[in-house]
């Protein structure tokens, strides 16, 4: 008789809309620009660094 293999647990997180991302991403990003000192030219490195840490986040 084979042994059934253990499964993993799964996670219930909520679903979370395109939007509420977005918000998400932009909230940490305007977070990015103010620990630097508000410094400007730097938006699109602030919003992708935001994307890393917000999809980093979500699979933990």
């Amino acid at each position: 008789m084979k042994k059934k293999q253990p499964t993993a647990p799964t996670r219930t997180e909520p679903v979370q809309s395109p939007e509420q991302l977005q918000e998400k991403i932009r909230h940490r990003a305007y977070e990015l620009y103010e620990l630097r000192g508000r410094q400007d030219g730097r938006d699109f490195d602030d919003w992708l660094a935001a994307e890393s840490d917000i999809a980093g986040s979500s699979h933990q």
